[in-house]
């Protein structure tokens, strides 16, 4: 068996896989060669075996690269075909990086490199583990884990001082190497095609790579997402009684908490602008007759005022930069905001504090943060708690459309 080393940069094989290309000289073998495919640039590299580490690393050094933004995965066909080559018939260990590497080039690769290999056609041949790497926001159960020694840790930081120095202090959060990306313990793990695919989505942001698995956060089976959706019904029915009129919510997704309002006798006008969330909520809650299912973005609603409501829910979605000046012209006198309790504090409340049209009638706890696993239980991590703010239209300032 050969060990294949898939990487988007060169670096990334020394920071995430030195224990491989570096196994010790004494229980090598002479045909112990490590293969290390470079994706940006399309090298491939052969590190020959019975050689010190610093013989091996000196042929990645050569191939460190200045930050490129434009660095992507060349795709599964490439990649299947990039590592039989190199294979040659023989049985492989593919390390790569994780599909949940919050770097999202780094992340689709490895998502790309299991997706090639995951075939008939190379069942039982090749195994393929990811590197948990630098994972701020999950905690990963592993198959390998191997603490480096210092002389080991030692190499990596040579390595990056002498041939990567330029990437301690690059401006781009892809490339930068900081502490946190030089791990002294390099931990594995392998992950079937559903777990994957959950865990590529789940890093992703309201775009359709978030949208390549069904219910991507989970709101279906996770007892934090249920208690959090449950309470914000509640929360909206203490204040607006289904005979007050619809309820716009804006950025719906698949209609977890459309259903929920639905099924308490609410008209809802869900807008969702991803397509494929919205074909999904068309034919789930939005095929109910209590709800209306729309394409429009909050930009758009904000724009047209085309959509009055009794009041206008912003559940969850104000986490993507949006002007929070389109909300004082939505049509409704009302909005219910939902968010972590630490965006409430370091978005929200600073710009209510300068926008005369709106006064604070309510808020409430919906859910308190909690540990939780996702994706089978291959990862865990703190789900944050979510914070709700009810907004009210100051009777002196204009509404966002006419109501007459």
């Amino acid at each position: 068996m050969i060990d294949i080393v898939v990487v988007l940069r060169a670096e990334d094989a020394v920071l995430d896989f030195l224990s491989v290309l570096t196994p010790p000289l004494a229980a090598s073998a002479p045909d112990d060669e490590v293969h290390v495919l470079i994706a940006d640039s399309g090298v491939h590299l052969v590190l020959p075996p019975l050689t010190a580490p610093a013989e091996r690393l000196g042929l990645l050094a050569a191939q460190v690269r200045e930050p490129d933004e434009s660095a992507a995965s060349p795709g599964p066909g490439v990649l299947r075909a990039s590592v039989a080559q190199a294979a040659k018939g023989r049985r492989a260990r593919v390390w790569t990086h994780s599909p949940a590497d919050n770097r999202r080039s780094r992340g689709r690769l490895g998502f790309d490199v299991a997706e090639a290999l995951d075939t008939p056609e190379t069942a039982g041949d090749t195994e393929v583990l990811h590197a948990v790497g630098y994972s701020p926001y999950l905690q990963f159960v592993s198959e390998i884990d191997r603490s480096l020694d210092r002389e080991l840790v030692a190499v990596k930081l040579d390595f990056v001082n002498r041939h990567a120095r330029h990437l301690l202090d690059a401006n781009s959060p892809q490339h930068m190497i900081y502490t946190g990306r030089v791990p002294s313990a390099e931990r594995y793990f392998t992950a079937r095609q559903d777990e994957r695919l959950r865990l590529f989505a789940l890093l992703a942001s309201l775009d359709d790579e978030a949208a390549s698995v069904p219910d991507p956060w989970e709101f279906a089976t996770s007892p934090y997402e249920a208690e959090r959706l449950d309470a914000t019904t509640t929360w909206v029915a203490r204040f607006r009684d289904p005979a007050d009129g619809p309820l716009v919510e804006v950025g719906a997704c698949e209609g977890a908490l459309t259903a929920r309002l639905a099924g308490k006798g609410y008209r809802v006008d869900a807008t969702e602008p991803n397509q494929i969330f919205r074909d999904r909520l068309t034919a789930g809650p939005g095929a109910t007759e209590p709800v209306r299912v729309h394409p429009d973005s909050l930009e758009l609603l904000a724009g047209t005022r085309r959509l009055a409501g009794a009041a206008y829910l912003l559940i969850e979605m104000l986490y993507y930069g949006q002007d929070l000046e389109l909300l004082t012209a939505l049509p409704t006198d009302l909005l219910f905001v939902a968010l972590e309790p630490e965006v409430l504090d370091t978005a929200l409340r600073p710009w209510l504090a300068t926008a005369p049209a709106w006064e604070i009638v309510d808020e409430t706890v919906l859910v308190r943060p909690a540990l939780e696993t996702v994706c089978g239980g291959r990862a865990h991590l703190r789900k944050r708690g979510s914070a709700g703010v009810l907004l009210r239209r100051r009777p002196t300032t204009e509404r966002g459309a006419d109501f007459s």
